[in-house]
């Protein structure tokens, strides 16, 4: 997401201390490596995420101390190497501190609830077809009546008993080059594969359902759904093409093909092995190497007549009768079938195609909503509604639109104890216009719904060390591993296994004796005060 322009009241609030730091006298310094202060926070962070350390024992505590040290001094010899401004280095670190704050600045389980109704859904596969009504690229509200008043008038053709292919048809012949209308049969609908507003309306209804003028970014829609089957999942198949040499420019004889064909057919019935028939006769040499087979495949990804008998083989091995399309004529033997991909392994899949598309907003409607309650978010609905009449007339993106809504002063929205004015959101729309949205009124809504967002966030950031305290921590922890694991490698690991001890050992004697050490053993003998 686009970082966020700062307006006139957020700027003002960051420019204030948002959380003060601790003093030192609440974190003291417990060790001196290097001539960096270790604050005795970062020792107990990591200590008390050990088990084995007690630090109300002594011997443990010790223990404990040497291994800190030591630890610290190789991440002090790997900064004197200057593995930390190494471009490597600071991209993983970068990368790190991006899913970090992302994980504070989220609702996890909500995020889970969302990507899990979107998977829910392809649980059972819609076979669609509608009559689709196109909007101009850039759509105000004048625009929309005449094309919805089209779509309605078909809707009540069909309503009244017409039927709803032969208005859809009908529609599309007598139709212009300039108003298109189409008719189209989705064989098989997906989740995340058609605009939002479609996918909706398809999955909320059920078999024989038609809708009333649905409308979307690119248009108004009347879905009728044929069926909802469920499911297959994929299947691997092997097969043999049977048809003409296609090097050689042989015609395709349809009826010496399918004799050929069937008598292939008969020799894999009476046992003759599969993959020797694909070598004798398949002319798709691509799969000869692997005995016909090829890669796991569910519905909507090969020619129809293929796919049906592929789907149609019940059980291992079986061979279907010879399956004529476009290429020849088929043989095909099922070598495996996968049910649907369980949630856990296609949960990152569907999380990327949410967060960069439309759906982003119910991906992250949940830590949207908790973070305006907690904020204080209030609309001014008044002057919303009045950049909304703006829309009647202009693109949200026309100079027209901008130099209006800039000139109003009215406050849009309040969060945070901080007014945001309609021109604060007008200047932000100018910088950043991104919306998947056509319709005027909706390409605005979008956008203003990324602003409030984006102001979440950058409050999000800015009181992330005070709200999260530990955010800091784990940075800091994952930094110096990688240094340590860097400079370990270096030193020891890479090392034959039967010289690593001895390296390991020669290796802190020498950081010893490199770099200035300071235990400070008064703040570790009073640390009861400290442990939580």
């Amino acid at each position: 997401m686009k970082k966020i322009i700062l307006c006139t009241a957020l700027a003002a609030a960051i420019c204030m201390p948002t959380f003060a730091q601790k003093k030192a006298a609440e974190d003291p310094t417990v060790m001196t490596i290097a001539g960096k202060d270790i604050p005795l926070s970062e020792f107990l962070f990591i200590a008390q995420k050990d088990s084995g350390v007690d630090l109300t024992n002594k011997k443990s505590l010790e223990n404990y101390v040497t291994l800190f040290k030591n630890f610290k001094l190789k991440v002090a010899d790997a900064e004197a190497a200057g593995i930390d401004q190494t471009r490597p280095f600071q991209e993983e670190l970068t990368n790190y501190e991006s899913q970090l704050r992302s994980s504070f600045l989220s609702d996890k389980p909500g995020e889970a609830l969302a990507i899990h109704e979107i998977y829910n859904r392809s649980k059972q596969i819609p076979t669609v077809t509608h009559i689709f009504f196109p909007l101009p690229s850039q759509t105000v509200s004048k625009d929309t009546v005449s094309v919805y008043r089209k779509a309605k008038a078909a809707y009540d053709r069909i309503r009244g008993g017409e039927d709803f292919d032969k208005v859809g048809k009908e529609l599309m012949a007598s139709s212009g080059d300039k108003d298109t209308v189409m008719y189209e049969r989705i064989e098989y609908l997906f989740p995340l594969q058609a605009a939002k507003a479609f996918e909706n309306a398809v999955f909320r209804m059920n078999a024989g359902d038609i809708s009333e003028p649905v409308r979307t970014p690119l248009g108004f829609h009347i879905i009728r759904i044929d069926r909802k089957i469920p499911n297959p999942g994929k299947v691997r198949v092997a097969h043999i093409l049977v048809g003409p040499d296609q090097q050689s420019g042989e015609a395709f004889d349809t009826i010496v093909f399918a004799q050929k064909a069937k008598e292939v057919y008969e020799k894999a019935k009476n046992g003759e092995k599969f993959e020797e028939l694909v070598l004798a006769y398949s002319i798709d040499g691509r799969t000869h190497a692997t005995g016909g087979a090829i890669p796991y495949f569910g519905l909507g990804e090969m020619v129809k007549p293929f796919e049906q008998a592929a789907f149609a083989l019940k059980e291992i091995n079986d061979i279907s009768e010879p399956v004529q399309t476009r290429y020849g004529y088929h043989i095909i033997k099922l070598l495996d079938k996968k049910p649907q991909a369980p949630y856990e392994e296609v949960e990152k899949a569907y999380y990327t195609v949410m967060r960069q598309g439309e759906h982003n907003f119910e991906l992250f409607y949940s830590y949207d909503e908790r973070e305006k309650k907690k904020l204080g978010y209030a609309l001014n609905q008044e002057a919303y509604d009045e950049l909304q009449r703006l829309c009647d007339d202009y693109f949200p993106t026309d100079t027209a639109f901008y130099n209006r809504a800039s000139k109003m002063d009215k406050v849009l929205m309040r969060m945070n104890n901080m007014d945001f004015p309609q021109k604060e959101f007008a200047e932000y729309l100018h910088r950043y216009p991104f919306s998947t949205k056509t319709y005027s009124g909706d390409f605005m809504n979008e956008v203003y719904r990324l602003f409030v967002r984006d102001i979440i966030n950058e409050l999000g950031r800015r009181s992330l060390n005070g709200d999260h305290p530990e955010f800091q921590q784990l940075l800091k922890e994952y930094r110096d591993g990688i240094l340590l694991f860097e400079k370990s490698n270096e030193r020891v690991w890479s090392k034959p296994v039967e010289e690593q001890a001895r390296l390991e050992e020669e290796w802190i004697k020498e950081l010893n004796s490199k770099y200035d050490v300071k235990v400070h053993w008064k703040v570790l003998k009073d640390l009861k005060k400290h442990i939580r």
